[in-house]
C-alpha cells in the first residue's frame, strides 16, 4: 500500500513542531512580527491584530492536511451517489420550503434560480451543518508561514484580517476549513471580499449564521460570473453509435441544432429542442457512462469549483430539489 510523500512530510512537520525547541518558534514569531507590521501599514488596527493573533502558533494538522494528496478513487456513479443521495434531496426540498420567501426575493434580485442556491449550500456544508472546525486566522497563518503556497495564503490572511477589522465577525467565531474556506457557502476570504452581501442590512456580511446573507452572497457570486436565470445547466443526452468523441470537452461549442444534426438526442431518445443555445459535450466518467450537453451556467459552476464531478452534482441536485 503506497504512502503519499506529502503525507509523510506533513506528519514529519507535526512531529517537528510538537517537539521543536525555541529556534522554530523564534522563526515563526519573527515572521509574525513582520506580518503584523505589514498589516498595520494596510490599515489593520492593533486591537484587531491582538484579537486575531492571540496565542497563535502553527497548527501541525493543517500542514498535514495540506501535504496529504487524497487519492480520488470514486467513480462518477459512486461520487454522485455519495454527494446527491435521496436524503440530501429530501433535506434540500425541506429547506427550500422553509426558506421560500427569502429565496424568492434573492432569486429575483440576482437572477439565480433558488434550487441552485440550495444545491450549492447542500453540497458545500450539508445546508449549513458542517462548516469546518478550524479557526481561520491560525490556519491561514500556518499556511502563509509554510513555504509551499505562502504567497497565496498570505494574501488570503490579509483579506481575513480586513474582514475582522470591518466588524463582520469576531476572530474567535471566524471558523472554517483547514484551508480557510469560511461559513456556510465556504468562501475563501478573497471571495468574501469580492462577493459577500449584507442582505439583511445589519451592517455585517454574515456568511456563518445569517441565511439571507448566505444565500445572497452565493447568488451574487454566481451572478457576477455570468449566471443566466432563464437557462438550465445542462441535460443528459444519448450519443449515436460511432459518435466522434473528439468533439467532447469545453473547448468545443455548438448550438443545440448542430448537436442534433450529429445525431445527439435526449436521454430517452426524444429529439433535442430547437434552440440556438450554445452547448459543450461532457463525458464525466473515464470510460462509458453518461453523456451531457452543458450550457453557460455549467461553466459558471466551474468557477466555484473546477471539478466536473462537483458541477454535475450541483446541477443534478438542483434538478431533483426542483422536481425536474
Amino acid at each position: 500500500m503506497g504512502v503519499s510523500l506529502k503525507l509523510i512530510a506533513g506528519v514529519i512537520f507535526a512531529v517537528v513542531w510538537l517537539s521543536s525547541g525555541a529556534g522554530y518558534a523564534d522563526e515563526f514569531h519573527s515572521w509574525l512580527k513582520a506580518l503584523k507590521s505589514e498589516a498595520t501599514s494596510m490599515g489593520i488596527s492593533k486591537p484587531t491584530l491582538d484579537a486575531a493573533f492571540r496565542n497563535v502558533k502553527p497548527i501541525p494538522r493543517v500542514i498535514e492536511l495540506d501535504r496529504k494528496q487524497p487519492e480520488f478513487t470514486l467513480s462518477f456513479k459512486e461520487y454522485m451517489q455519495r454527494v446527491t443521495p435521496q436524503a440530501r434531496v429530501n433535506k434540500g426540498r425541506k429547506q427550500f420550503a422553509q426558506n421560500k420567501q427569502i429565496l424568492s426575493e434573492i432569486s429575483k434580485k440576482y437572477s439565480v434560480q433558488p434550487q441552485f442556491l440550495m444545491a450549492f449550500w447542500g453540497i458545500e456544508t450539508d445546508f449549513g451543518r458542517v462548516t469546518g472546525g478550524f479557526h481561520v486566522i491560525p490556519a491561514l497563518a500556518t499556511l502563509a508561514f509554510d513555504d509551499r503556497r505562502s504567497k497565496f495564503f498570505r494574501r488570503e490572511l490579509h483579506f481575513a484580517l480586513r474582514i475582522l477589522e470591518d466588524g463582520h465577525i469576531a476572530a474567535d467565531a471566524m471558523l472554517g476549513s483547514w484551508a480557510g474556506a469560511m461559513g456556510q457557502p465556504q468562501f475563501m476570504p478573497s471571495s468574501f471580499a469580492g462577493y459577500a452581501v449584507d442582505h439583511d442590512n445589519d451592517g455585517r456580511k454574515d456568511i456563518w449564521t445569517t441565511k439571507p446573507d448566505v444565500f445572497a452572497s452565493a447568488a451574487n457570486y454566481l451572478s457576477r460570473y455570468g449566471w443566466r436565470g432563464d437557462e438550465r445547466w445542462g441535460r443528459e443526452v444519448k450519443l449515436p453509435n460511432g459518435f466522434d468523441l473528439t468533439l467532447k470537452g469545453l473547448k468545443i461549442r455548438k448550438n443545440i441544432q448542430e448537436w442534433s444534426a450529429l445525431g445527439v438526442v435526449k436521454k430517452d431518445g426524444a429529439p433535442l429542442p430547437v434552440s440556438d443555445l450554445q452547448a459543450s459535450l461532457i463525458l464525466p466518467a473515464k470510460k462509458g457512462g453518461p453523456a451531457f450537453l452543458v450550457y453557460n451556467n455549467y461553466r459558471v459552476i466551474l468557477k466555484w469549483n473546477r471539478s466536473h464531478y462537483f458541477a454535475m452534482a450541483v446541477g443534478h441536485l438542483a434538478d431533483r430539489i426542483a422536481g425536474h
